[in-house]
């Protein structure tokens, strides 16, 4: 059974996250675990051989647990309101930790296949609802990583945009927005940003091989292909997400490329401000 990581502070962006997480969950047949990064207060070191540190982090770890527990419990109810069964399993843990540090060891440790997290009301992606720690795990891990706006309800899944820029490793990812897809029964758009100017005879030859290179490699009848007419790549993922009408925009996270600086350059903080549907991110 595949299993769902949804990182929490008990905010209102998270819950709704964890609301979220739970229909996506029912959706593809997984299971859901909480879980929380357990701060420890600046001058109380859990390596410090005293007494005031370690009741501090009992003190901590028992609030955690209740709150989990509680989140658990009215994630249950929203079944038990319905008088539906309670699936999929709610499960929580917490450690002591940084959220990257945390989050990725309990990923690994639990094999889980996905993370849902929420996206603070600002959006701005400095300011996720953990903090500037967010945006650490993003840069950082190794897994994907579904942010769910604070706002955004889940109403199914019908269109997944993948933002591609036609290099050979988005081939890989594909296939795996296709296995997410087929479970909606979701169409997926491979949505291309760049200038109408340099779409030259070379440039359409590398789409044209793109596209055979995705017909002949991933088995999915729903995928489709459209050129966003855009100099810059930021604006037109911008334009992507208010018009293309889509359910979930996809990115690959890499370093020293336009995509992969939707999470570097402070000029596209206004995108993610007002970015309103949910943004997979998978890591390059």
């Amino acid at each position: 059974m595949k299993k769902i990581l949804v990182p929490t502070d008990f905010s209102p962006p998270a819950e709704n996250a964890a609301v979220y997480a739970l229909n996506f969950a029912k959706s593809i047949s997984a299971n859901i675990l909480l879980c929380n990064a357990i701060r420890i207060p600046v001058g109380a070191p859990l390596a410090a051989q005293v007494t005031r540190p370690i009741v501090n982090y009992d003190t901590l770890k028992e609030e955690v647990t209740r709150e989990l527990d509680n989140l658990s419990q009215k994630l249950r109810g929203e079944d038990i309101a319905a008088s539906l069964p309670v699936y999929p399993t709610i499960q929580y843990k917490s450690q002591a930790g940084s959220v990257t540090t945390v989050v990725s060891h309990i990923f690994k440790q639990e094999k889980a296949c996905l993370v849902i997290m929420g996206l603070s009301g600002e959006g701005a992606v400095s300011r996720f609802f953990m903090g500037s720690n967010s945006r650490e795990l993003i840069d950082k891990a190794k897994f994907p990583v579904l942010l769910v706006p604070a706002i955004t309800k889940f109403n199914g899944i019908k269109k997944i945009a993948f933002a591609t820029d036609l290099s050979e490793g988005d081939i890989e990812v594909i296939h795996l927005v296709a296995d997410l897809a087929a479970h909606f029964n979701a169409e997926v758009l491979l949505a291309h940003v760049s200038n109408h100017n340099e779409v030259d005879k070379v440039h359409q030859r590398k789409i044209t091989a793109f596209l055979s290179d995705v017909t002949c490699k991933i088995n999915y009848p729903r995928i489709y292909y459209r050129h966003i007419n855009q100099h810059d790549v930021n604006q037109g993922l911008d334009w992507l997400a208010d018009h293309g009408m889509i359910d979930i925009l996809v990115m690959v996270h890499r370093h020293n490329n336009l995509i992969g600086d939707f999470f570097h350059r402070s000029h596209t903080q206004k995108v993610a401000r007002n970015i309103d549907i949910p943004l997979l991110v998978y890591p390059g």
